[in-house]
């Protein structure tokens, strides 16, 4: 599992905008400046759509009053799933979202845990304060719980 004071690896990560597919590369897109990541288990699902990315919408501007340049949220879902949930919670552009269809990016990350016939593969519920590349902070939630990786958690992080 990746971890504090490490760099992000690169990859790729996909959203749908409004040129069409479009790939990121993690790397890249958080490599400079202060930013969150966090991950949901699968978009639609009901602490994923009822608290965490919500949360995020809610917080957004005191997070970036606390010097984050960018949220993004990422699931094991592909970009179309992604953008219809976003949509949907009309998150706009508060937060980014971002797809990583099969899962070979939170491999990289060792960020992934198998929920079998729910959906197989998934990434874990966690949030990471990235500063200029490098995971300053990483909160991965135990199985069944939510909590530190939420928006509320991360801001109060942002500020010690």
């Amino acid at each position: 599992m990746i971890k504090q004071q490490e760099r992000l690896p690169a990859g790729t990560l996909t959203a749908l905008g409004e040129l069409g597919l479009q790939q990121f590369n993690p790397a890249e897109i958080f490599g400079q400046g202060t930013h969150i990541l966090f991950a949901v288990p699968g978009a639609f699902t009901p602490t994923c759509s009822e608290k965490h990315l919500p949360g995020y919408v809610e917080h957004a501007s005191a997070l970036k009053d606390a010097g984050v340049q960018s949220i993004a949220c990422v699931s094991v879902n592909d970009a179309f799933v992604m953008k219809a949930w976003g949509k949907q919670l009309n998150v706009g552009d508060s937060v980014m979202l971002l797809a990583d269809g099969d899962g070979e990016y939170h491999k990289a990350l060792g960020l992934t845990k198998n929920t079998g016939s729910f959906g197989g593969l998934r990434a874990e519920r966690y949030a990471m304060i990235i500063h200029d590349g490098v995971v300053t902070e990483l909160f991965v939630e135990d199985d069944g719980t939510f909590g530190v990786s939420g928006a509320e958690h991360v801001l109060a992080a942002l500020k010690k």
